[in-house]
């Protein structure tokens, strides 16, 4: 029974009512404020109109009150006892159980009255057995959430916490008070599921799916069943079916529960032949989502089944398995797994569970063949590339992040063509319908603890047992999804303890270092033994952040950190030209990128949503205000080293676009032609959490800025590549990561921006599967006796090979000498698509903009070929498009010309 609807909020001062007269139930809340939950405050509050949207302008201040006050939900309902045909016959008599799936942050829950307990972690589940309290009719349930102060004030205060000092004794997102990419919106209430589950006493409680070895003809599948402790399970059978994307099954296996439920035992059971006909199970735990199997029939087998504690293993064999993969490498392939606890005695099924699951191997290799350090993940054998970006929270306010913004979201990594998302570790450990995407849609998942850049109480008790919950909560949840490749234990604790530790800001002992060197791998040992664990990132070698070892953060781009360093150096920062800029990522010989990036301003009709009137110009206030970053002169140095500095708002959007985007093209390019050392590329961010300017690749509004668009090339299975420094030769490159071998021609075309040819070669090229192969060089001085570099374009393409063409400058873009492009364009309402040429000059940054709506193209922020034309679709829109508002300008366009 889900509690969704119909609760009541109010706020009160600290102190200002006694708990249980709020909590009562005869309470009159009548003048509450109405709600549904999930929802936090902040939310609820903009909803019915009593604060302003704190995304606009400077508006986030007015809430601020939020954080300081007690807040109180209420929720009335009517229950009625329904009684099983066969309970009485069965000694396993109903429970009821109230669960919370997440209170933000400390919470005391009363039932009828009557307090049942606390909450104390926004990352815990917690459940709580209501059986004898519940009554026929009317039930109340009340939530008294404290706010955050009266936890941390009189707490010791830690050397270290990035941002404010107030988080290191609270388990709650820590981006919620501040990070460099959003603001402090220090969230509470529920922000998650509320429901009231009926159950037997010994019940299904967590499925753990593991996948045994992979042959050529079968798979060894292992399914652990948690159950409901208890003194014994003599009287219970264990069934596990799993059923094919058909709905066939393709394996079965029963299992006779044994009798000792806290010692290891093992026997022989005989799974009996049988005929399923028309069998309805749930692929998702859902009620409303169900599908029907088809007639199947499975052989007498006897097999050897082991009961430990209150776990119990099921073993699958599946004859001719297909394989998970990401979506890059093949399909990703999922069954459904069906599971029923059998009370044989009564013949009544008691529990049931079912998830969608996939075959598939992950390792995290760290040496190669040569014995010598490495990071690369393994999938189903295969070696992989990772490509992707690092994942942040959707929303500031979690609680409002709907399922179908993670679907968009999703959709958007995969059509970019990442196979990777880190799940970072100052957000969350992310809602379900994120990994069952990155299941279905065919993402690896990397996933952080929720422990973030500060040191944390790791020798208090109460917060050992708190921290210890959260791990095995979430890691029971999660450890079943396919796509989840990796446990990393948190965000670049140990790296910065080191360099603050040296240059004497930090004096005190590494707090909260057995949390990710002790609790974490301890407890992953015990409940998920097959997933590679990673302590932190980044991590390994003598600096924390070694190019040599382990995975790394580059941020000497945009931070300007100086590096070689070694463990006990003092960081020094370089805030120059030279120091940000992003041509260091070529000097970067990672084993594994896992974080990288650089700041780009959000798309102008994102920005024009939430900045106020006239505020809307360079270097104003309120422009300003969108970047949460510690130095706002980093974007300027950059900007300055390639683009030169912007001088109106228009530039600034198109400089800041077009320098990230060419940054990110020149790291990712680079280690991927370096893919027999360096094995992934995760880009820092993917998302934002509200409409500022950040180093995502999409803003808040999932507008793709002009990086997203890149990334489509860059991280393309197929790519064609050029290194080049100005005045050295050009060497051109083909990457294939893919299991496919190719062969054909590739095309090198030098071209004058009027679009003059130059030069053309042709290479002959055998590319082999998961490598880079060299295809020619050319000497930049022997085709520009007559044409200087900075008139120069140079194009790969392949007519044979399945690639995109690739576009090059020989100087950086404030050294070119782009003449006036002219642009036309003509509109196709029914296709909605919109052809657009540019006519006599190249043009350079394409960019298409509905100037009032928020929508998306399949392709923008390209270049145009003197003369070429293209045909652009809509791929997105939230309402009829409003084809009178349609802009489309280059960065060197003169005035457009739309035909129609």
């Amino acid at each position: 029974m889900k509690l969704h609807n119909n609760w009541k909020v109010q706020g009160f001062e600290v102190g200002e009512r006694r708990p249980l007269e709020l909590a009562a139930a005869d309470l009159d809340d009548r003048f509450w404020i109405n709600t549904s939950v999930p929802a936090d405050i902040h939310s609820i509050y903009i909803q019915r109109k009593l604060i302003p949207d704190p995304y606009f302008g400077h508006q986030d201040q007015a809430s601020r009150f939020i954080e300081r006050k007690e807040w109180w939900y209420r929720k009335s309902f009517q229950h009625e006892t329904v009684h099983s045909t066969q309970q009485s016959e069965s000694s396993t008599a109903l429970k009821h159980e109230l669960i919370f799936e997440g209170l933000d942050t400390f919470a005391t829950i009363y039932f009828n009255g009557v307090e049942i307990g606390k909450a104390e972690n926004m990352h815990r589940t917690y459940r709580f057995d209501v059986t004898r309290l519940l009554k026929n009719g009317k039930n109340v349930i009340a939530i008294r959430f404290d706010p955050l102060h009266l936890h941390y004030e009189n707490k010791m205060l830690f050397d270290w916490s990035s941002y404010t000092k107030e988080r290191p004794w609270i388990r709650k997102a820590a981006m919620n008070w501040g990070w460099d990419w959003g603001p402090r919106l220090v969230t509470v209430g529920i922000w998650k599921e509320v429901r009231l589950e009926q159950k037997h006493r010994i019940t299904i409680e967590h499925l753990h799916v593991q996948t045994n070895q992979i042959q050529d003809q079968h798979a060894e599948f292992k399914v652990n069943v948690e159950l409901t402790k208890a003194r014994s399970y003599s009287q219970y059978q264990c069934r596990a079916m799993l059923y094919d994307a058909e709905g066939s099954i393709v394996a079965q296996h029963t299992v006779e529960l044994d009798n000792r439920s806290s010692a290891d035992a093992k026997r022989t059971v005989n799974v009996a032949h049988s005929r399923i006909t028309q069998q309805t199970v749930n692929s998702n735990n859902s009620a409303n989502n169900q599908h029907t199997a088809s007639t199947n029939e499975t052989a007498v087998t006897q097999q050897t089944a082991s009961v430990k504690g209150n776990v119990c293993t099921v073993l699958l064999t599946v004859a001719q398995p297909q394989l998970w993969w990401t979506h890059d490498l093949g399909k990703p392939y999922l069954y459904t797994l069906h599971v029923e606890l059998i009370d044989s005695v009564n013949d009544v099924c008691v529990a049931k569970k079912s998830q969608r699951v996939g075959i598939r191997t992950i390792e995290l290799q760290l040496e190669n063949e040569q014995g010598q350090p490495h990071f690369q993940f393994v999938l189903n054998g295969v070696k992989l590339f990772a490509k992707g970006a690092n994942w942040i929270p959707a929303d500031h306010m979690i609680a409002t992040i709907s399922d179908q913004r993670y679907i968009e979201h999703i959709k958007l990594a995969v059509a970019s063509n990442m196979n990777m998302l880190r799940v970072w570790a100052g957000g969350i450990y992310e809602k379900d319908i994120f990994y069952e995407q990155c299941d279905e849609q065919g993402l690896l998942v990397w996933q952080d603890f929720a422990f973030a850049n500060t040191l944390f109480p790791d020798f208090n008790q109460p917060f050992e047992h708190n921290v210890k919950a959260e791990i095995i909560d979430n890691v029971k949840r999660l450890r079943s999804y396919t796509s989840l490749a990796l446990w990393c234990g948190n965000n670049e604790i140990d790296w910065l303890y080191d360099m603050k530790s040296s240059e004497g800001s930090i004096t005190s002992p590494f707090y909260g270092e057995a949390i990710y060197h002790e609790w974490i791998p301890e407890l992953l040992e015990e409940l998920d033994p097959d997933r590679p664990y990673w302590p932190s990132s980044p991590y390994g070698g003598d600096d924390a952040n070694d190019p040599d070892v382990g995975d790394r953060h580059n941020w000497q781009v945009w931070h300007g950190s100086v590096y070689p360093r070694r463990s006990g150096d003092i960081p020094l920062l370089d805030y120059s030209v030279e120091g940000v800029s992003f041509k260091h990522y070529k000097q970067d010989f990672t084993l594994f990128s896992s974080e990288f990036g650089m700041h780009a301003s959000a798309n102008r009709f994102t920005l024009q949503s939430y900045i106020p009137e006239g505020e809307f110009y360079w270097n104003s206030d309120e422009m300003a205000y969108r970047n949460k970053d510690t130095n706002h002169l980093k974007g300027i140095l950059l900007m300055e080293g390639y683009t030169d500095i912007p001088q109106n708002i228009e530039q600034y959007m198109n400089f800041s676009m077009l320098t990230q985007a060419e940054g990110l093209k020149y790291g990712i390019e680079h280690y991927r032609r370096h893919m027999h050392r360096t094995s992934g590329a995760l880009i820092w961010q993917f998302n934002d959490s509200w409409p500022g300017t950040s180093w995502s690749l999409v803003d808040y509004l999932l507008l793709p800025k002009a990086s997203y668009y890149y990334a489509r090339s860059f991280f393309a299975p197929v790519l064609l590549s050029m290194e080049h420094e100005p005045h050295e030769p050009m060497k051109f490159y083909v990457v294939n990561d893919t299991l496919e071998r190719y062969s054909g021609k590739v095309t090198v075309t030098l071209a004058s921006f009027t679009g003059e040819q130059i030069a053309s070669e042709s290479y002959d090229v055998v590319v082999e599967p998961g490598c880079c192969t060299p295809i020619g060089i050319i000497e930049e001085a022997l085709y520009l006796t007559t044409w200087k570099a900075s008139d120069v374009v140079v194009v790969m393409s392949s007519n044979d090979l399945p690639v995109s063409n690739n576009y090059y400058y020989l100087r950086d873009h404030k050294e070119l000498s782009l003449p006036s492009a002219e642009l036309e364009w003509s509109i196709n309402h029914e296709q909605q698509s919109v052809t657009v040429k540019a006519n006599h000059a190249l043009a350079r940054m394409v960019k298409l903009e509905i100037m009032n709506q928020a929508v998306s193209f399949e392709d923008n922020y390209f270049d145009l070929l003197a003369g070429e034309q293209r045909v652009i679709n809509v791929v997105k829109h939230d309402a009829s498009i409003q084809w009178e508002h349609l802009h489309i300008t280059a960065i060197n366009s003169v005035q457009p010309t739309p035909s129609t």
